[in-house]
């Protein structure tokens, strides 16, 4: 029973509650009970913390015990109460990888340690070449569809991927896209446009190399579907394309060859890279 009103998140969304099994669940439990110490060191029943920041006794109590992911503003909230002068809202950051879904921060983890990407999208523009924008309207296409909050917790994650363009040193990322990626309008004709806009930066990166598969290819490899290939510095690899090996992430070397070969030939078979970029600002004009 709550006895205030729940003005910052007083209704459960989904995204913050968390699976005991996941691993991620004991760094929010030690979050919660670090939480815990600081309101009753400051003299605050669970009622009148509520009460004052606006949420549910219920709800406070899943973060105290390591249930529930607490949100920025809750935690901003509960740093100003008990005067922690900074140290609680500095939990934000070390927070925040617990709230992206656990096969998202998998896939991070292992972006975070490969030093070549391979990748061939044939219906949107890969994760890690996504605007904010774009990633926000591309998870909204889906059906049925995903609350406002789970949208945000999705886009959230997908930007976060995003500091591998900021790695030293510079990992290998090569991606191949159709040109309708290039065309459909997610979002609007604005939001392509920033897209667009975007794709001309990373494509300017010495570390980059961004290809186009015309619509006009009379041979293509990659009918099937997207693929790609992510290789680590101790030369293991893992690959995943849709049609193959049920879909799944493979990383036994027979079969990494076949993925790897398919790549290779739609690298091929796509304008090169100069090529490509010309044909983004000409896709960017008609725009």
């Amino acid at each position: 029973m709550s006895s205030g009103p729940e003005v910052n998140g007083g209704v459960d969304e989904p995204g913050w509650d968390v699976d005991p099994e996941d691993e991620i669940a004991p760094v929010v439990e030690m979050a919660g009970r670090q939480l815990r110490i600081w309101r009753e060191g400051a003299g605050l029943r669970v009622p009148e913390l509520a009460l004052r920041l606006g949420y549910s006794e219920d709800q406070i109590r899943k973060v105290e015990r390591g249930a529930r992911i607490p949100r920025p503003e809750y935690l901003d909230g509960m740093d100003r109460e008990v005067g922690a002068e900074g140290k609680i809202s500095a939990m934000k950051e070390g927070l925040a990888e617990a709230r992206y879904p656990k096969r998202v921060r998998e896939l991070a983890k292992l972006e975070a340690k490969a030093v070549e990407v391979q990748s061939y999208g044939s219906h949107n523009f890969h994760g890690l070449l996504q605007t904010k924008e774009y990633a926000s309207a591309l998870i909204g296409t889906r059906r049925p569809g995903h609350a406002p909050d789970e949208v945000q917790r999705l886009v959230e994650a997908r930007m976060a991927r995003h500091s591998i363009f900021e790695r030293l040193p510079a990992p290998a990322l090569s991606f191949v896209q159709e040109e309708v990626t290039l065309r459909r309008p997610i979002g609007g004709r604005m939001v392509l446009r920033r897209q667009l806009e975007h794709l001309l930066e990373l494509g300017r990166l010495r570390n980059v190399e961004i290809q186009v598969m015309p619509t006009d290819r009379d041979d293509h490899a990659g009918m099937a579907g997207a693929m790609q290939v992510l290789k680590f510095r101790d030369g293991t690899a893992v690959g995943r394309a849709e049609g193959v090996f049920n879909s799944r992430p493979v990383s036994e070397p027979k079969q990494l060859r076949i993925i790897e070969l398919r790549c290779g030939i739609i690298q091929a078979q796509a304008l090169s890279p100069r090529e490509s970029l010309a044909f983004i600002e000409q896709v960017l004009g008609e725009t």
